[in-house]
């Protein structure tokens, strides 16, 4: 299915997509030593729907979190619906309001000797102090900026049509990351800088580059795309700016450079390798890769001078332009890689550090 699914999300404007509770255990596994003693906001959940909630509640004390703030906007479609978490019989959720729970503390309120979704449920039923009304529960409400300026970190899947402005913001106030994005946000010209600047890398990923969204928007999928009332959306990421193991691990090239097999772009200095692992040991010059590549980028390992996609005439400097050697091409659309009189799909373009040569 692509990226169908997800353009006609983007379109309708309809983000309301929430992460599987597997997922987001898969993932926040690598990077549990951040969490201590930090305030972690949640600022496009639902604490009654939201599996980041559940996941961070559930695990507020292992991970020694300081705080807990999750919100959610006015009039989520989702609330009160089937998505409702087990809470049990607890069903009282304010309705198609905008509200926010803070939490400094979880008990084991039941004494089985274990935090679980009961206390958790009690915690929501009895304490005044947690639950509180906002006024629009938007990322970009004044009220909602305020919450941002004291977490430390914000882990969440933000909505899809937005993804822009909400990376933008939270790079505006200096925040620490980990958030859910399609892999197309990588070629977006307000996205792509941070990520050739290092400030903003990919996480562990989701297994397959694909997952399976709770969502209430059965008109945008196919029948051959659900799956227990969910919807499957392709080529899906984490991103972050979080440090983690992975980004040291050096990609194993086994491949050498000829001529035959990587032919030079008709309107850029550089050679197209269709798949990462093709990547050869030995070559000095610059090389169009995959999007994808960049789930096993290495900074000590390569350098990412730009992209060649349909954003790179209008959004490269000119001295990158100069520096790829880029020459417009009818079928470029814009700056996309041409062999041949053929257009290809959109590439990063990098180089080897510490190419192999002989």
């Amino acid at each position: 299915m692509a990226n169908k699914n997800l353009n006609a999300a983007k379109t309708a404007k309809k983000d309301e997509f929430y992460t599987q509770l597997t997922d987001i255990e898969r993932e926040l596994q690598h990077y549990w030593p951040h969490f201590r003693d930090k305030v972690v906001l949640c600022n496009c959940d639902d604490p009654y729907e939201s599996n980041f909630f559940k996941y961070f509640a559930l695990r507020f004390n292992q991970l020694g979190l300081k705080k807990l703030i999750c919100t959610c906007y006015n009039g989520s479609p989702v609330q009160g619906n089937e998505l409702m978490l087990d809470f049990g019989d607890f069903t009282e959720e304010p309705k198609k309001i905008a509200f926010k729970v803070e939490i400094t503390e979880v008990k084991d309120m039941n004494g089985d000797g274990a935090v679980d979704l009961s206390d958790v449920q009690y915690l929501l039923q009895n304490d005044k102090n947690v639950l509180s009304i906002l006024k629009t529960g938007d990322f970009r409400d004044p009220e909602c900026i305020e919450l941002l300026k004291e977490a430390d970190i914000v882990v969440t899947n933000p909505p899809f049509s937005l993804f822009r402005e909400y990376i933008g913001q939270l790079m505006e106030y200096g925040k620490k990351f980990l958030i859910v994005g399609h892999q197309n946000a990588i070629t977006y010209k307000e996205v792509f800088p941070l990520l050739q600047s290092n400030k903003v890398w990919l996480g562990y990923g989701f297994k397959g580059a694909a997952t399976h969204f709770s969502s209430p928007y059965e008109d945008i999928a196919t029948a051959g795309d659900h799956k227990d009332n969910m919807i499957r959306v392709s080529g899906v990421n984490w991103f972050t700016n979080l440090e983690i193991p992975k980004r040291n691990e050096e990609l194993d090239l086994v491949c050498r450079y000829s001529p035959e097999e990587y032919p030079f772009y008709d309107n850029y200095k550089a050679i197209n390798i269709g798949r990462t692992q093709d990547i050869p040991c030995d070559y000095e010059g610059l090389m169009g890769v995959p999007i994808t590549f960049l789930d096993k980028y290495n900074p000590n390992q390569f350098e990412i001078i730009w992209q060649a996609s349909g954003n790179t005439r209008a959004s490269a400097p000119s001295y990158v332009l100069k520096e790829v050697g880029y020459k417009p091409h009818p079928e470029d659309r814009g700056g996309c890689g041409v062999v041949n009189g053929k257009r290809q799909y959109s590439r990063i373009l990098i180089r080897n550090k510490h190419p192999q040569v002989r």
